[in-house]
């Protein structure tokens, strides 16, 4: 199989997510308490699904999202019975654990953001190799493709030889910066229970997230920063959860979405959900 043999997408657009993001009136402090009013007035996303077949998750799981002119806030409302989180390192592999994750798409290019139930980071920062050009908008010292942190990347979960080097998304491989970090970018977790105490039942934990605009210009695409009214961006709302069967761990970890891909690879921007930014405060229907 070739790379245009492959289909671009397995997941049609009817059936991709879609969330209007509305304007807070103060700007939040990032605590991870989600009990704030400007929460409470923001509309929660329908329940997370299943990566590939879009059946429920196991367990709840929802998304929120507002902005004003400084910043886009994302919030986290997480079931868990039993709370474990063991990377205190920023940066290490994330999804190993119990975690929440963020993508940003910009067109040629991509944000992701993993965080775990303690609010230990791991970021990456992807270019589509076919977009970086000697010469090129991304042919930039931030962008160092000699870097030790830099590395190239086809996609996960996929192990078929004929995807194997390539990946299955047609574009193919991407430029992967472990070594970016978004300017200001500010993070808080909360828990309900006890950390890797599994001798009771935990209740939830939640997670606050504040991306500041101005960091954003790689991925803006053309789009002002901060959006105008109607603007419409792609971005990835996710949970990989750490499962036992028999004592084994499930492999790979069960990942649950705001909208499905079809298939088992999370980095898929022409799956990620629609979000429209709405130059108004949230309706008073959900208070």
């Amino acid at each position: 199989m070739t790379m245009t043999d492959r289909q671009p997408s397995n997941c049609p657009d009817p059936l991709i997510a879609r969330y209007t993001a509305y304007r807070t009136a103060t700007p939040i402090q990032i605590d991870g308490d989600l009990t704030k009013p400007a929460w409470q007035r923001a509309p929660r996303s329908s329940r997370f699904v299943d990566r590939t077949s879009g059946v429920p998750g196991w367990y709840d799981t929802r998304v929120a999202c507002l902005w004003d002119d400084t910043c886009w806030y994302i919030g986290f409302w997480v079931e868990e019975p039993f709370l474990a989180a063991q990377h205190t390192v920023r940066d290490a592999i994330i999804f190993q654990e119990n975690d929440v994750e963020v993508f940003i798409d910009g067109g040629d290019c991509y944000y992701e953001l993993e965080i775990n139930t303690i609010g230990t980071l791991y970021e990456v920062f992807f270019i589509w190799r076919d977009a970086y050009q000697r010469g090129g908008r991304f042919d930039v010292p931030e962008f160092d493709v000699f870097a030790p942190e830099t590395h190239t990347f086809g996609g996960d979960d996929d192990r078929q030889p004929a995807s194997f080097w390539q990946g299955t998304h047609p574009r193919g491989t991407r430029w992967a910066f472990t070594g970016w970090d978004m300017p200001g970018l500010q993070v808080a977790t909360r828990l309900e229970g006890t950390l890797n105490d599994h001798r009771d039942i935990d209740r939830s934990w939640t997670c606050e997230i504040a991306i500041p605009w101005a960091g954003m210009g790689w991925l803006a695409n053309g789009r002002s920063l901060p959006p105008q009214h109607g603007d419409v961006w792609r971005a990835f709302f996710a949970r990989f959860q750490k499962m036992h069967n028999g004592g084994a761990v499930v492999q790979p970890h069960p990942a649950w979405l705001l909208s499905p891909h079809g298939l088992p690879d999370t980095h898929r921007p022409d799956c990620f959900p629609y979000i429209t930014f709405a130059d108004e405060l949230p309706p008073e229907s959900h208070t």
